[in-house]
């Protein structure tokens, strides 16, 4: 029998570069607001706990009229998170393989809900049936929550199923799940930031997934 039968992804640093697009939205909130933008190495810093930590992260130092800059973002976000934004080479491919094998598939994202659907949608929706983001009523990553919802819809077990991402958030969430985790280091986090937050299974390659779930 097969160790898992689910996998279950992260979107942003794991499936899509979304860095650009996302830095992008960001410094047009800010330049807005009259304050200097960030660079996208300080965004690659930034992501992985929610949009709106984000952006209190890039407006550190602001003292009133967050909630509008924020706003803004999401505005801006909404019209524009497709600029840049592409699958991570050979993402389609595994995703395309895994299909073509019996694994039950989703995605798990902190970024805010509707955007998840549309990216989901646009590029991953002929591989995977259930794609869950941030939204009211449901805890954010690090929680389990949005991992046991994808595990729910799924009709899959936690013992069966295996977690990927690129963050620390990743890895802790996955922890608290009582999952196993893989962390790939071509997102936005690299393989020593990965260890120091407790990763201990990494992939290089998104086709080495298949090895390390035991499908090689």
């Amino acid at each position: 029998m097969r160790r898992y039968d689910t996998v279950i992804f992260d979107l942003d640093g794991t499936l899509l570069n979304t860095l650009e697009d996302l830095c992008g939205s960001v410094n047009f909130a800010l330049e807005g607001a009259g304050m200097p933008g960030r660079t996208l190495e300080e965004i690659r810093g930034f992501v992985g706990n929610g949009v709106r930590r984000l952006m209190e992260l890039a407006a550190d130092g602001m003292d009133q009229g967050f909630e509008e800059v924020f706003q803004t973002f999401r505005e801006h976000y909404a019209l524009h998170c497709n600029d840049r934004t592409r699958p991570y080479p050979h993402i389609p491919e595994l995703l395309s393989e895994l299909k073509r094998r019996g694994y039950r598939m989703a995605i798990v994202s902190n970024k805010y809900y509707d955007a998840v659907q549309e990216l989901n949608q646009l590029y991953f929706g002929e591989f995977i049936p259930v794609a869950i983001g941030e939204k009211e009523g449901i805890c954010r990553k690090p929680a389990p929550d949005t991992l046991e919802e994808a595990l729910r819809r799924l009709g899959s077990s936690r013992e069966r199923s295996v977690y990927v991402g690129d963050s620390e958030v990743d890895i802790e969430t996955a922890r608290n799940a009582g999952m196993d985790c893989i962390a790939v280091t071509w997102g936005f986090r690299n393989r020593e930031e990965q260890k120091r937050a407790g990763g201990r299974v990494f992939a290089d390659h998104p086709m080495d997934i298949l090895t390390l779930i035991g499908e090689a």
